[in-house]
């Protein structure tokens, strides 16, 4: 099996598509696959594939697609965690068939999107993505919004991660070391909100403890976007270790570690 960090380096939001439909093949083989999508707290995702022209739908940020991903959950304990690992698994199928997709949080039209979907009452829509082909280059607000949010930049590996404690910054060096250099690399190159990149990762013996560094403005009381962005990293790190032939668990036991302000303790990999 192929490295998961390869994959996960050469993917990009992509939100300037090249005006094609997609092939009913790859649609039908990516449909197949969130069929099959599990994720560690067995919560049930759901996925709809909405045609953009029949269903009226657009999005201020992108250009040229035509087709988009809703992907729908019941709050809950967990369901963001759930949701993100599940969805992040969708997208990082697509990017691997050669199509383009982005997280989309909060600039389109919900209700469109929420009605195409026959989102029930006891369920919200927080994130969307397009998916299609590739433009050959980049539309100028595309561009803009790139500049903006920093999209190629990331936070360095000891702002991330820690050795034992939040007192001890963790070295690629030492990571290396522990033979998990790849895996929290694959965590630090993951798609956030904003590119904020809230996750905080303490290894301590054979645990990965996963933390969120809370900003403020992405939890609505509904759901919290950044807790979504814990559960794309804990996919990533999932996948890089799973491709490198290594065994883990998932496991949400509080090690109760002291935590510096506005960071919340989310669940732990066990490797073995």
């Amino acid at each position: 099996m192929a490295e998961f960090l390869e994959l996960a380096k050469t993917r990009r939001s992509v939100r300037t598509f090249d005006g094609n439909n997609v092939d009913e093949k790859i649609v039908a083989e990516l449909k197949s696959f969130a069929e099959g999508i599990e994720n560690p707290y067995g919560i049930n995702i759901r996925f709809e594939f909405l045609d953009g022209e029949a269903n009226k739908l657009s999005s201020p940020v992108l250009t040229g697609e035509k087709l988009y991903i809703a992907a729908l959950m019941e709050p809950g304990t967990h369901a963001e965690e759930a949701y993100g690992y599940s969805f992040e698994a969708l997208l990082m199928k697509a990017h691997e068939m050669g199509l383009g997709t982005v997280w989309i949080g909060g600039t389109l039209p919900r209700e469109k999107f929420e009605k195409a979907s026959d989102l029930s009452d006891k369920e919200v829509m927080p994130c969307m993505s397009p998916i299609g082909g590739i433009a050959k280059s980049m539309s100028l607000k595309e561009g803009l919004m790139r500049k903006g949010v920093k999209a190629d930049k990331r936070l360095d590996f000891e702002e991330l991660f820690y050795l034992d404690s939040f007192d001890n910054p963790l070295s690629e060096q030492k990571a290396d070391g522990l033979d998990l250099r790849k895996a929290l690399e694959a965590v630090r190159v993951a798609p956030s909100a904003v590119n904020k990149q809230p996750w905080r990762v303490v290894i301590s013996d054979n645990m990965a403890h996963f933390y969120e560094k809370h900003d403020r403005g992405y939890d609505n009381g509904t759901y919290d976007l950044q807790k979504i962005d814990l559960g794309i990293a804990l996919f990533h790190f999932e996948s890089q270790m799973k491709s490198e032939g290594r065994a883990l668990e998932l496991v949400v036991e509080d090690p109760k570690i002291n935590l510096p302000k506005d960071v919340e303790y989310i669940a732990s990999y066990r490797c073995k």
